[in-house]
């Protein structure tokens, strides 16, 4: 019906056109193991990046489900996507809390309301481009700003994913044993296997390490004795978010990458399914910012869309939106199971500190993919000065003390950045206007 919320799904056409529509619905069996792949396809993420920042994983995957649900009716169940823990918060919320990379993050919740302030900033965002199009982001946060930012949010990263990994040389090496072994899954797998290069590398590296270990002796064996206790079905670890002005300030910049990062995997999605989603995202940015708030409220990371799940429509062609309803149901029913979480809270830390290594890098080579893809020229003086001051200010934590509270390095550089850009740009456009004036006048 035209004008309804949502589209009126129809059964697919693809054994003629190759390719499941948004708006169109496979048989319920076939959209049950579809939504099983995409569950599979975020855990590898969804599940490190609380671990990183002391959350509890089964909260979080929890969230991720809920989230996925909300977005789907707030985009009125036009855009395929999946909501899963976005690695953008790991820096800043180690940064707030102080969080050492071992167990659950005793400072939890001074974080939450930053994740909460992120997410209004989002959502406000969402309501801003429902009125306006998305062509004033676009030129706030051009390609080479978004990548510049990217970069520099890896690079912040990586002393800590070094400082994780070395307690003592068998931790080292063992960091470096994941390492190889997630290079290993990406380089020489195929299909499925590789798009979970992260989730994959794990499990073959805790099994190296349970082997030495346990096995061998030769360092800290793995504990299974919370994973024998745990019950099949619970709640997960509920935490309440307290508000503070410095860690309100120093999150609430992570929207920024949160409009970047769904900016592009939305028309990512359009022109892989031919539909011009324009007109949905506002509504996205606002699903996802209302999904940011819901998750930091009761402890969960803030979310965003993924990545993975896009790879997985790619591969498969199915973008049928009620296949990410399965996906999230599936979410949450493991959210519920204390048996799972004990399981992920097995994973040795050295294990985690070398998937946290690849990680960071990935994300900072992510911000390098997006100057390629845009074809951004750094040979312009502009681009070059703002690329290298935002990338020394976020990979040298430079913090400003602003009254009461301190702006961390992403936050500057995030910052610096957007306000570098504006400024050159702006005088690179002056000095073009005035030089195409002179022939003129001659």
């Amino acid at each position: 019906m035209a004008g309804s919320w949502f589209p009126q799904w129809s059964k697919t056409t693809a054994s003629t056109t190759g390719i499941v529509a948004p708006d169109e619905t496979l048989p319920f069996g076939q959209t049950v193991v579809m939504g099983l792949q995409h569950a599979v396809a975020m855990f590898g993420a969804t599940v490190l990046m609380p671990l990183l920042m002391g959350l509890d994983p089964n909260l979080s995957i929890l969230m991720s489900g809920v989230g996925t649900l909300l977005f789907f009716l707030i985009t009125g169940g036009r855009v395929p996507s999946y909501l899963g823990s976005s690695a953008a918060f790991v820096g800043v919320v180690i940064a707030v809390t102080g969080f050492n990379g071992q167990g659950l993050n005793p400072n939890l919740s001074v974080a939450l309301g930053g994740i909460i302030a992120c997410g209004l900033v989002y959502t406000l965002i969402g309501f801003l481009v429902m009125k306006a199009g998305t062509r004033w982001i676009e030129k706030l946060m051009p390609p080479v700003v978004t990548g510049a930012v990217v970069m520099a949010i890896g690079l912040n990263l990586a002393p800590i994913a070094v400082r994780g990994v070395s307690a003592s040389m068998f931790d080292s090496w063992m960091a470096v044993m994941t390492v190889l072994c997630i290079g290993v899954v990406a380089v020489f797998t195929r299909g499925m296997v590789q798009r979970l290069l992260i989730l994959v590398g794990l499990i073959v590296a805790w099994a190296i390490y349970a082997l030495l270990t346990n096995g061998l002796g030769l360092g800290k064996p793995v504990d299974f004795s919370l994973l024998a206790n745990a019950p099949w079905f619970g709640m997960p670890l509920v935490t309440s978010p307290t508000f503070s002005t410095q860690a309100m300030v120093m999150i609430a910049p992570v929207a920024v990458i949160l409009v970047a990062e769904n900016l592009g995997h939305i028309k990512a999605v359009a022109g892989m399914t031919g539909r011009n989603l324009d007109p949905y995202m506002g509504r996205a940015f606002v699903g996802d910012g209302v999904a940011t708030m819901l998750s930091g409220g009761v402890g969960g990371s803030g979310v965003t869309t993924y990545a993975e799940n896009i790879g997985v429509m790619a591969v498969t062609k199915v973008y049928s939106t009620l296949v990410f309803v399965a996906a999230a149901l599936i979410a949450m029913v493991l959210g519920f199971s204390p048996k799972f979480g004990a399981l992920i809270h097995t994973i040795p830390g050295p294990v985690i500190g070398g998937a946290s290594i690849v990680v960071f890098g990935l994300i900072a080579v992510a911000g390098a993919r997006i100057w390629v893809q845009n074809s951004v020229d750094l040979s312009q003086n502009g681009n070059l000065i703002m690329v290298a001051v935002t990338l020394v200010l976020g990979a040298g934590d430079f913090a400003l003390k602003i009254g009461s509270f301190t702006l961390g390095g992403i936050g500057t550089a995030t910052f610096g950045a957007i306000l570098l850009n504006a400024l050159l740009s702006h005088k690179r456009a002056a000095a073009l206007s005035g030089s195409s004036v002179v022939p003129q006048d001659l």
